[in-house]
């Protein structure tokens, strides 16, 4: 089986040199012939001690001996039933089958190759709804998770994005790549080609904040602060603000300050507390 191939349940991908395997099953088989003659031979042998016992034609340590040789040669057909489906197991992992409808999407063995136990030969992605599946950088999930809807399109045509749920947020860090992975579930009848390269959108819940440039940035005790204008008295006052994210050039305020008031961009080391000061602009 190759890359792209579509595959149903049972179908075998691979198979191993099953030789030694098969010869373990044909041994076990020929144990179990043996095993099953034996006791055909010594049931013959209790039936008839047991009638010679009843007249007293022969000892009773003879007849206790062919009982227990009787016990004996069961519990051998019973081992011997044992060894041969530990053998037909053993030759049944010779064969890697699908577990599942669905299509192979990576093939990690090549025909000669020696394998180990549990070493991974093929990828196969299942049959059914398919999923978006995104390495997302921590620093995307600081301000929280993202919202429940996502915006998903070929790399080919990014106008052509269809709507899309996040079905899982991995709950742990790749500690390789720094990143988070994030599938989004698609529609039914999506007509993408398994593999296919594509570009999400994902959507936070909205919320209200302030971006002003580095140069408004000032420093109140140590924690951030920017100057306000009042505009009826034409003074400054420094007032704490709560950042919200850091940006190149800028930064965003999502407490302290709001969309009416007037907010000092430069020259703020110069100022102090009560200062008149004069602006241009509305």
């Amino acid at each position: 089986m190759d890359v792209g191939s579509h595959v149903h349940a049972g179908d075998v991908l691979a198979r191993i040199d099953d030789t030694e395997q098969r010869a373990d099953v044909e041994s076990a088989e020929a144990g179990l012939l043996a095993a099953q003659a034996t006791l055909n031979q010594k049931n013959l042998a209790f039936q008839r001690y047991q009638t010679l016992v009843e007249t007293r034609a022969i000892a009773q340590s003879t007849y206790d001996q062919a009982k227990e040789e009787l016990a004996t040669a069961e519990g051998s057909l019973e081992s011997a039933k044992a060894s041969l489906a530990i053998a037909r197991d053993a030759l049944s992992h010779t064969e890697l089958k699908a577990n599942a409808d669905g299509i192979i999407t990576a093939r990690s063995v090549e025909v000669g190759q020696v394998v180990s136990a549990a070493q991974a030969a093929f990828s196969l992605a299942h049959d059914g709804p398919r999923d978006a599946v995104f390495d997302v950088f921590e620093a995307f999930f600081l301000a929280g998770p993202p919202g429940d809807e996502a915006t998903v399109a070929p790399v080919s045509n990014p106008g052509g994005g269809i709507p899309a749920k996040v079905r899982e947020v991995a709950p742990v860090i790749d500690t390789t790549t720094g990143t988070i992975r994030v599938k989004l579930a698609l529609p039914d009848d999506i007509q993408w080609s398994l593999g296919t390269p594509v570009i999400g959108t994902f959507h936070t819940p909205p919320d209200t904040a302030i971006t002003l440039p580095w140069s408004a940035m000032a420093s109140d005790d140590g924690k951030p602060a920017v100057w306000i204008v009042d505009a009826t008295t034409r003074t400054v006052a420094l007032r704490p603000i709560t950042v919200a994210s850091y940006r190149a050039g800028e930064f965003t305020a999502a407490k302290g300050i709001s969309a009416q008031e007037l907010v000092v961009t430069e020259g703020g080391k110069f100022l102090r507390p009560e200062q008149v000061v004069n602006w241009e602009g509305d």
